[in-house]
């Protein structure tokens, strides 16, 4: 096997580690919903307003980031991204005010774009050989839900000996750990920047004329909204809404106790779920159509949802649908990147999927504002649930018209 056809590249490890670390971060801030609120006494809407904000950073800075590392190379938007996550965690731990938070998670949300997916799953496609690169795309996905196992239970533990200002510095050191891997990345050269000058704006304008660029966008929409409201909501929704755990139970033997433990847990069966999900999505999208792999996977999450809350939320139905929503979780991210990379090409894969990313990030913000405000309306968070199931069902119905074949691109000018 050439050097060229192998699968766990250096690239593909470094890559994978510092999504882990990323993601196992990103998705601990739902465990802060409660701890936070109590200890301002604000209301709900605040911090899940700081979390829905620091979403649509996320979303706006991806393809800024993907753009500067198109330009300037991988390692100096990694860098990037890197310092303004630390930045914005440990200045938060500061902050006394709704809008003190709100604001410092824009830095957060930045942070986060200039070490996520956009970014690496860019440099783990351009790095892969064609026949990899599906089955590529989707472990480094996995890499990010195998950070999420172990974030929300390690924010759980960390706050019963620490307060929550304590706990979002230790993060804001340990995101810098993500630094140690870019020997892992290669050079990270950019394309010339006369051709970049050039090209970009020809390349990323062709895309927002294409009906399929547009449906693509327009369907990711979905999976931010059920991420996002999910992984900001599900565990203050089953610490108040599940029914008791049994004390003699197999949960209890376990060590889970209260719902508020299981709603950690819960969040982290999700990402264990996502680990097989990630990677069978990626082995699939080299073997069948992608647009059509996307519309089963929304499906399968409309059915899972309604299921759920149309059953009394005990702890046996939070572990079942956690495993089955874990198993559909990201299982989009290898097949919307892979497909965006296979019809528009791979040298403005980052800054074309930012793009998309940020459909996905703007339905991120509506999921976790329109949680927060409908939950302090009604006490509930029936609405903003079933508002989910039909955003599903329009993503399901939206990829099937894509045309999934390579969209021939203008050349770029000579350097």
């Amino acid at each position: 096997m050439s050097a060229n056809a192998r699968l766990f590249t250096p690239v593909l490890i470094g890559g994978s580690l510092i999504l882990l670390i990323n993601f196992a971060l990103r998705a601990s801030f739902g465990v802060f919903q409660i701890p936070i609120a109590e200890d301002f006494g604000w209301p709900r809407a605040e911090f899940s307003l700081a979390i829905a904000i620091q979403n649509l950073a996320w979303g706006v800075g991806q393809p800024i980031f993907g753009a500067l590392a198109e330009r300037w190379g991988d390692r100096w938007a990694i860098i990037l991204g890197a310092f303004l996550y630390s930045a914005g965690l440990i200045l938060t731990a500061f902050a006394t005010t709704p809008a003190g938070v709100q604001l410092l998670e824009i830095m957060v949300g930045f942070g986060i774009a200039g070490t996520g997916f956009g970014v690496i799953l860019a440099v783990v496609g351009r790095a892969a050989s064609d026949e990899n690169r599906s089955l590529a795309l989707g472990i480094a996905t996995a890499a990010g839900s195998a950070g999420q196992v172990f974030g929300a239970p390690l924010a759980e533990i960390l706050l019963a000996f620490y307060a929550w200002q304590s706990v979002f510095i230790i993060f804001g050191v340990i995101i810098l750990g993500t630094l140690a891997f870019l020997p892992m990345l290669g050079s990270g050269r950019p394309a010339s920047p006369a051709a970049l000058e050039a090209s970009m704006g020809q390349v990323v304008g062709r895309a927002f004329r294409d009906p399929s660029f547009l449906m693509i966008f327009a369907g990711f929409f979905s999976c931010g909204y059920q991420l996002g409201f999910i992984t900001a909501h599900f565990p203050a929704m089953i610490t108040e809404m599940c029914g008791p755990i049994e004390p003699g139970g197999m949960l209890a033997g376990l060590g889970i106790t209260t719902t508020s433990a299981l709603g950690a847990v819960a969040i982290s069966l999700i990402g264990l779920a996502n680990i097989a999900g990630a990677i069978l999505a990626g082995w699939l999208g080299k073997r069948y159509t992608r647009k059509y792999l996307l519309a089963g996977i929304y499906t399968m999450r409309t059915i899972a949802a309604a299921a759920f809350i149309l059953t009394p939320i005990t702890p046996a139905t939070v572990i079942v649908f956690s495993l089955v929503m874990g198993a559909l979780w990201l299982a989009t991210v290898p097949l919307t990147s892979g497909l965006v990379a296979y019809i528009y090409g791979l040298r403005y894969m980052g800054t074309l999927y930012g793009f998309v990313f940020l459909s996905h990030q703007i339905g991120s913000f509506i999921g976790v504002w329109l949680g927060g405000w409908l939950y302090d309306i009604s006490g509930d968070y029936l609405l903003v649930w079933w508002i989910g199931v039909g955003v599903g069902a329009f993503s399901a119905l939206i990829h099937l018209p894509v045309r999934e074949a390579p969209l021939r691109m203008p050349a770029p000018a000579a350097a």
